[in-house]
């Protein structure tokens, strides 16, 4: 500690001893730091106030129809956002302020000055915004605060229809998408429809019901065909216990020969035919078989006619027997009916074995039609809630067109300050004298480290690195005392000389400011 103290001591000696050096270096500081001063440009502040009314009537009535952003959020970023290199370049071309510039060089000057100096000040929650600007030439402040004050009052308002148009043109965009996509499930749909009409059902019944339906009907056919059998078979047993009775006095001509058990047959089969043709097309299987067994019947006519000519009369006469004759009928009756039940119980018989084949195929059917209904669905509520929301962006359009994002009150108009705000003098001459003190201590210091002053003996060996045998005290004299006085009073007027300088310099400036 000692040795730092007296290290310590040494330097402040030697600054004293170099101190001359100091107040030159003050003097000379002071000086050029006052002429400084007092040649910087005063610079004139013109600024505007802007209430900015973000409450509308149209808010709450709208609420849940229309989309409603944070519009303070939206005014705070917009006022620490304008100021930027386009909207700048636009304020320059609005003030003309690109008038006297010659190069590239000076509009990049120029611009990186505007977005230094310009300002934009809000008090936070009561939207309460002052746009300042500072230039040596009042007028160029106010086209400056007046050009600027219009940006932003426009780009709130334009940035906002920006964001509306954009929204809109990319839910319409979506919509086309979500449209397509609706229009393709809607079609597969339909195609998976077609494709599997047959396991579904006009009356609304499901597979399992139409499947017990058509084994219904199948085992209804079965049993009737059981009971015609049953009935055909009685009456050949009946047939084949009567004799039949000849009457001699029957015309042999080809037509009179009756064939009663065919034509029985024949005449049910018709009948049955016009039933039939009644409930079905051509095309259906019932009608086919009857008219294929007709056709069968017809023929069979044909051959037993003339192998009976071929016998001879008796053999024409010999059913003439009106009993014989009436069983032949209902013989032939039975037989139609039995050809029309087995027609109906093998397209009955086709419909269940398809139905089979058809249930091997439900459950893939079934995750299919889950599937697309899936998309369907997923897609349909996509495209209805895009819609909607294209609505209520059209609705915040329209309120925005109405009422305006925001209402911006101009409090206070663009004016400049009839007096300079800066720089300001009063405040930098004491800084400057502050200086040039600070100056002349640091030179001092410096040059007493270059040209360092002895003080004793210690410090001699240490800066020689020699051995000291001995010290010579100097004795002190009245002519030395006077002469340091001395040099103390010029050095001290000097300093006194200096301060007063600042003070007479701060006295004039103020009188000049006050006769102005």
């Amino acid at each position: 500690m000692d040795e730092i103290v007296r290290q310590l001591m040494s330097h402040l000696r030697g600054a004293w001893q170099r101190r001359w050096i100091g107040l030159l270096a003050a003097w000379v500081v002071g000086a050029v730091g006052v002429v400084w001063v007092l040649r910087m440009p005063d610079k004139f502040e013109a600024n505007a106030r802007i209430y900015v009314d973000t409450q509308s009537v149209l808010k709450p009535l709208m609420a849940g129809l229309a989309v409603q952003p944070n519009v303070d959020q939206q005014i705070a970023i917009l006022s620490r956002t304008l100021i930027s290199r386009p909207n700048i370049e636009k304020l320059i071309r609005m003030a003309d302020l690109d008038l006297k510039l010659k190069s590239k060089e000076d509009k990049e000057a120029l611009i990186d000055e505007m977005a230094r100096t310009l300002e934009i000040k809000s008090t936070g929650r009561d939207n309460l915004y002052t746009l300042a600007f500072r230039d040596s030439e009042p007028e160029k402040a106010m086209r400056v605060v007046q050009s600027f004050t219009s940006i932003f009052v426009e780009s709130s308002m334009g940035d906002k229809r920006k964001d509306s148009d954009s929204a809109r043109r990319f839910i319409e965009d979506q919509i086309k998408v979500y449209e397509t996509k609706l229009l393709e499930a809607e079609n597969r749909l339909k195609e998976f429809k077609l494709k599997n009409m047959a396991l579904s059902s006009g009356e609304g019944k499901d597979y399992f019901a139409k499947m017990g339906e058509v084994t219904t009907q199948l085992n209804q056919a079965r049993l009737e065909l059981r009971e015609a059998e049953n009935s055909r078979d009685a009456f050949k047993r009946q047939l084949a216990g009567e004799d039949p009775v000849l009457l001699p006095d029957s015309p042999d001509t080809a037509s009179n020969v009756s064939t009663p058990e065919i034509d029985g047959r024949i005449d049910a089969m018709k009948r049955n035919l016009d039933g039939l043709l009644q409930h079905y097309t051509e095309q259906h299987p019932d009608v086919s078989g009857t008219r294929r067994v007709i056709e069968e019947l017809e023929q069979q006519k044909r051959k037993e006619i003339a192998a009976r000519r071929k016998a001879g009369p008796q053999a024409i006469a010999a059913n003439s027997n009106p009993v014989y004759q009436q069983m032949r009928v209902s013989l032939g009756e039975a037989e139609a009916t039995i050809a029309s039940l087995r027609a109906r119980v093998a397209e009955y018989e086709s419909r269940q074995r398809a139905l089979a084949e058809m249930a091997k195929r439900l459950p893939q059917m079934d995750a299919e039609f889950a599937q697309l209904n899936r998309d369907y669905d997923i897609n349909k509520k996509n495209y209805e809630g895009l819609v909607s929301r294209r609505e209520s962006a059209t609705m915040s359009g329209e309120m925005e067109a109405a009422s305006g994002v925001a209402d911006f009150r101009l409090i206070d108009p663009p004016r400049v300050s009839p007096k300079p705000v800066a720089p300001n003098r009063y405040l930098l001459l004491p800084l400057v004298l502050l200086a040039s003190l600070l100056a002349g201590v640091a030179a001092s210091f410096v040059y007493g480290q270059i040209r360092p002053v002895v003080a004793d003996a210690r410090s001699l060996r240490e800066l020689t690195g020699l051995p000291i045998l001995g010290t010579v005290s100097l004795v002190v004299n009245d002519e030395i005392k006077r002469r340091d006085r001395r040099d103390m009073v010029r050095f001290a007027g000097g300093l006194i000389g200096l301060i007063g300088s600042y003070g007479a310099a701060l006295l004039l400036l103020f009188l000049t400011a006050r006769s102005v």
